[in-house]
């Protein structure tokens, strides 16, 4: 009998094989006007296929997450347009849709098909090329990632739901905007050392909170950007790794959770209980304490956003996680290393390949080949979160070395 969760009696997951990440590939972040969905699709597909020494025709199975082509780029079908243009028909793609957490809901569900037993070897990808259109029109997209009814359709945008939630943290455990703007700050000296980042550019304070207001409190250089992008990583069983790699990187756990769209109907709107509970799940299927993580990849959509994420996954007590940034423990050297690539405020946020592109980080950690001085020491496990909409969906999943 199964329990909540997927989660036997026994306590496991029921499933029959441990699961590696063999490869690796990712575009670099930003605006990239010469390409569109399958240019940057193929670029992050081929990376990842060279890495692991294969031929595409070796590839079983392919998930792409992405949100929404057809409003961004006309295009929808999307799993199938790109098994066409990397020339891997006749293998079965499916393109996976929740938002900005497109990418880890493909992960996971390209998971399940290798612990499963039904393929052994998957492409998971993500992909997004969303600056084709005006800003305010990317911004309506994107509205209808959250309840249309009750929030879109009354002219509320993220920002503005963000804003909310940054608001009422503010008055319940007293951040400052000062402390806020540290989170960017971080981002932003993260992502001036990596070469895929959008913005390489270092911010002070000031250069923070002297932008102009998008929704009070946050300004303009507490929001990620627009960005176009891709991402792709392979997975085998981990006993075949070695196939493909001398460094497998073994998924420990990986889970998903639920909450409502709107922020009407949570208790509490500085908490994303699915969030809570997909940290619980992938930390018990883990079996891993919150100390044993080493660097987290966290969804920063917006600055208050990765403070909330250290809350709920478990880093600190609510209310607490500001005070990591007041000492400086979330660079790299610090106790914990929060968003290396310069997450998606100065790395960039490709909605549909975000999920794929913080795991690609997290790998690249893991075998300590990151670049630019942002290489965390002896790091073994990490942690990468992905939410969509404000949290109606959340990922998280646990990745180590050992």
């Amino acid at each position: 009998m199964r329990g909540t969760g997927g989660f036997s009696k026994r306590g496991d997951h029921g499933l029959k094989r441990e699961v590696a990440i063999v490869a690796v590939g990712a575009t670099r972040f930003g605006e990239h006007w010469s390409k569109g969905l399958k240019d940057l699709a193929w670029e992050a597909g081929v990376q990842a296929v060279e890495e692991a020494g294969i031929s595409g025709k070796d590839i079983q199975y392919i998930v792409f997450g992405n949100m929404s082509g057809g409003m961004f780029e006309g295009q929808e079908h999307v799993g199938a347009l790109v098994a066409d243009f990397l020339g891997l028909n006749p293998v079965p793609a499916t393109r996976v849709e929740a938002a900005c957490a497109s990418g880890g809901v493909a992960f996971f569900q390209g998971y399940l098909a290798v612990a499963s037993g039904m393929y052994d070897l998957v492409a998971v990808g993500g992909v997004e090329k969303m600056t084709d259109v005006e800003p305010g029109q990317a911004t309506e997209i994107l509205s209808a990632a959250m309840d249309y009814e009750w929030e879109a359709y009354f002219g509320a945008t993220f920002p503005g739901v963000y804003a909310l939630m940054a608001t009422r943290y503010m008055h319940d455990y007293g951040l400052k905007p000062e402390t806020l703007a540290k989170v960017a700050v971080k981002n932003h000296y993260h992502g001036s050392m990596n070469p895929l980042a959008h913005f390489r550019n270092r911010m002070t304070v000031e250069d923070v909170l002297s932008s102009p207001i998008v929704a009070h409190p946050l300004r303009r250089n507490d929001c990620c950007p627009v960005s176009d992008g891709a991402a792709c990583v392979l997975l085998a069983p981990l006993d075949e790794a070695h196939k493909y790699t001398d460094t497998p990187i073994i998924v420990k756990g990986v889970a998903q959770a639920s909450d409502t769209l709107s922020l009407l109907e949570r208790r509490d709107i500085c908490t994303l209980n699915a969030t809570v509970q997909a940290a619980e799940k992938a930390f018990a299927m883990a079996k891993l304490a919150r100390r044993d993580v080493d660097l987290v990849e966290v969804h920063d959509c917006f600055t208050i956003a990765e403070i909330l994420a250290l809350e709920d996954l478990g880093f600190c007590a609510k209310g607490e996680a500001f005070k990591l940034y007041e000492e400086g423990e979330t660079y790299v050297g610090g106790r914990l290393p929060v968003n290396t690539d310069g997450g998606l405020k100065a790395g960039g946020h490709a909605v549909g390949a975000t999920g794929v592109k913080q795991l690609v980080e997290i790998v690249k950690q893991l075998r300590g080949e990151a670049e630019g001085g942002r290489q965390v020491d002896e790091a073994e496990i990490g942690l990468a979160h992905n939410v969509g909409g404000s949290g109606a969906t959340a990922v998280v999943t646990i990745l180590s070395r050992r």
